[in-house]
């Protein structure tokens, strides 16, 4: 019972940090409607900027999370509103997959040529302590992995309720064309939420970092398990990132325990098939899907 108990634990701090890394992947499939193949070159890059100020200036890396988040904002709303811009309105949304995929491989070059392709890893001050709950240890960077993940969806689900760019910006999802009517710029939203996106990522990336060693080359295993969280969980929400994100964490614990560490990927898939044969629009459904 003990192990079983200790598995599950692990699988939840793990599926706190998945959801976190898949959210913003979630609001740009909900909202802008593109599947951006470089959301997880967002998470390492956050994950690589945690490293430099915690290596170089000795900030710790959920300390780092507001200025690196503030850095790939920037870059994000750059992105999207100059190479993702002009490949949607210049040939399609599908161009979208092309474009993002080259330059994931791009940007993944680039932080292998500037970080080299060894395995890295941030150890903070508290990264070799541990908390007993009974027979159950927790190590602290992954408690506070966990707290710092569930705090950075919290806000992100307040903000889309309660204030006027969450509104404007489930309104541009829904319906692109009435919300232009009604005077949002449509463009700007969608720099801001592809910002947005890249900040959270950047976040993820720096909560990561103190949990999993990374490298340029884990982008594309990033990139896969967002995709899977936004399938398994639903389009566009916080929650659905949330509920899809923890169900992939006890996946992998599980699977890695009682079946194999290598197999985990296969389980993933599996699951992930399974249930785009028997509900296709996730646990929760695609929040902006109704009326799109």
């Amino acid at each position: 019972m003990d192990l079983f108990l200790q598995t599950a634990l692990n699988g939840l701090v793990l599926g706190g940090i998945f959801s976190l890394a898949a959210v913003g992947f979630s609001l740009i499939f909900g909202v802008i409607g593109i599947v951006n193949l470089t959301h997880g070159v967002f998470v390492v890059a956050g994950a690589y900027l945690a490293l430099v100020l915690h290596d170089s200036f000795g900030i710790d890396p959920l300390i780092g999370v507001l200025p690196i988040g503030a850095v790939l904002f920037a870059v994000g709303y750059a992105y999207q509103r100059t190479i993702i811009h002009w490949a949607v309105s210049r040939a399609s949304v599908e161009a979208s997959l092309v474009v993002t995929f080259g330059m994931a491989m791009v940007f993944r070059n680039l932080l292998q040529l500037w970080f080299g392709p060894d395995v890295q890893a941030i150890t903070p001050s508290y990264g070799f302590q541990s908390v007993a709950i009974g027979e159950i240890r927790i190590d602290v960077v992954r408690l506070a992995a966990l707290g710092a993940s569930m705090v950075i969806l919290l806000a992100l689900a307040l903000m889309l309720a309660r204030t006027h760019f969450g509104r404007a910006m489930r309104a541009v999802a829904q319906q692109p064309l009435a919300a232009s009517l009604c005077g949002l710029d449509v463009r700007r939203i969608f720099g801001l939420t592809f910002g947005m996106s890249a900040a959270l990522a950047g976040a993820s990336g720096a909560i990561i970092g103190i949990v999993q060693p990374f490298s340029a080359a884990t982008e594309v295993a990033w990139t896969l398990n967002a995709f899977v969280v936004v399938v398994l969980g639903g389009i566009g929400s916080p929650a659905g990132a949330l509920i899809g994100g923890l169900l992939l964490g006890l996946i992998n614990a599980f699977t890695a325990q009682y079946v194999g560490p290598a197999l985990t990927q296969a389980m993933m898939f599996l699951v992930l098939v399974g249930m785009l044969l028997l509900r296709p629009q996730g646990i929760l459904g695609a929040a902006y899907g109704e009326t799109r």
